[in-house]
């Protein structure tokens, strides 16, 4: 099994300005959000329709309800709302840029690396990482042409490696991980884009 280090990509993934990537990372990770975090205000708790003392004669200040922000069992009075929609739409051609831009970044710092062929036959997690040991770096992105069960399997125990097909390569993943091991026929998918 041949292990080629990539350290220069075709000139259209140079001169690429890092703003592309921020802005798909940004996007990838708000997209992610559920928004379902949600804090009932005083008019959705429950109780609270009897005013509490009289309104004037006690000494106190004037209250209308139990259930006002400031009592124990109230509302929230700035609390977050799920009504809100945190998606962020990204075109399509700013995502193949900054995609173009973390391979490229990869390539120069010498952490992008071409296979043959990844696949574990065996689907044993010992073999998945001889494999990884041959290339010696931190974390691992491995990307596949076409995913099968063994191979899966053999990595999906591996702590610091992620299996992924080429289909679903994209920037947030590329830039996250330390180095990409990427199958020769999933590497000539991708630069053809």
């Amino acid at each position: 099994m041949s292990i080629e280090k990539v350290t220069t990509l075709p000139e259209d993934f140079q001169g690429i300005n890092s703003h592309n990537l921020y802005l798909y990372a940004k996007a990838y990770l708000a997209n992610l959000r559920a928004g379902t975090a949600h804090a009932k205000t005083r008019a959705e708790v429950s109780g609270g329709g009897r005013k509490p003392f009289r309104q004037k004669g006690t000494g106190r200040a004037r209250q209308g309800s139990t259930r006002s922000p400031i009592h124990v069992g109230g509302g929230v009075a700035h609390g977050p709302r799920n009504e809100r929609n945190w998606s962020q739409k990204i075109n399509k051609k700013q995502k193949k840029v900054a995609l173009k831009y973390a391979l490229n970044e990869k390539a120069e710092s010498e952490a992008l690396f071409v296979v043959n062929s990844i696949k574990i036959e065996s689907g044993k997690t010992k073999d998945a990482i001889a494999f990884l040991n041959q290339i010696n770096a931190r974390d691992y992105l491995v990307v596949v042409d076409t995913l099968d069960e063994k191979t899966f399997l053999a990595f999906r125990n591996v702590t610091n490696a992620y299996v992924i097909e080429a289909s679903e390569l994209n920037a947030y993943d590329t830039a996250s991980f330390y180095s990409i091991v990427i199958e020769k026929s999933a590497f000539d998918k991708v630069i053809k884009g």
